[in-house]
């Protein structure tokens, strides 16, 4: 589904179709591993379905110049877990693969994650413009977002979600945002962690300075296909 003319909702991705590049986000590496420290016991199984997952998308989207993980690769804020490390390099490998550039953008819980980005030579930074896109993590706003060249924004960070009822049954659902900011279109990606599905923008406190009133943001549903679910404030 395209949400912006040329960028295209690939399930948990986007499509940057002109210049052919995938951008995802927030997959917290070692997510279950600081989950099972807290008492909280999971079977160590994301990490072969997020693969999976990745598999499924690169097949549709064709060759790629770069591949954009836009924040939070890993979940740990100030330590690299072993699970962490060596999952993370195992992602930056695979998706090396499929892409003519890997590139790492700086999350909140990436401080510490200059070794592993060394280790594979792949660039780090703390935003990329690529055409007239800009992409950061979005856990606090840019001076580039100033430049008039941009006319989109798309961040992470937030790990959307909606909420649906069916009488008595809920299910959450992960979803793209897409609305303005500063008078330039703005798209918020889900996570691409897939053991919780995020937050629920209905009801859940914001940590996002890009998301201050977001009532008539659009919501795309991903589930066993994207959704368009109108805005916002009518769910």
């Amino acid at each position: 589904m395209e949400i912006i003319k040329c960028i295209k909702i690939i399930d948990l991705g986007l499509l940057l179709v002109n210049e052919k590049v995938l951008v995802i986000a927030d997959s917290h590496i070692g997510y279950e591993e600081a989950l099972n420290k807290q008492g909280v016991l999971i079977p160590r199984l994301y990490f072969k379905d997020t693969l999976k997952r990745l598999e499924e998308i690169l097949a549709k989207t064709g060759d790629l110049n770069v591949i954009v993980i836009n924040g939070d690769i890993k979940h740990e804020f100030g330590t690299i877990s072993d699970q962490e490390w060596r999952n993370t390099l195992k992602l930056m490998d695979f998706l090396s693969k499929h892409c003519k550039e890997l590139v790492l953008v700086r999350g909140n819980h990436d401080k510490i994650l200059g070794p592993i980005s060394k280790k594979r030579n792949i660039k780090f930074v703390d935003n990329i413009i690529i055409g007239d896109k800009l992409i950061l993590h979005g856990d606090k706003v840019d001076d580039m977002i100033k430049n008039k060249s941009i006319k989109t924004v798309i961040i992470g960070h937030e790990h959307p979600a909606v909420s649906l009822n069916d009488g008595a049954k809920v299910e959450r659902y992960k979803c793209f945002l897409k609305g303005k900011f500063k008078g330039k279109n703005l798209i918020v990606q889900p996570s691409f962690n897939l053991v919780t599905e995020g937050t629920d923008v209905t009801k859940e406190k914001l940590l996002s300075p890009f998301l201050k009133e977001i009532s008539n943001f659009e919501v795309f549903i991903v589930g066993d296909k994207v959704y368009d679910f109108g805005k916002l404030k009518e769910l």
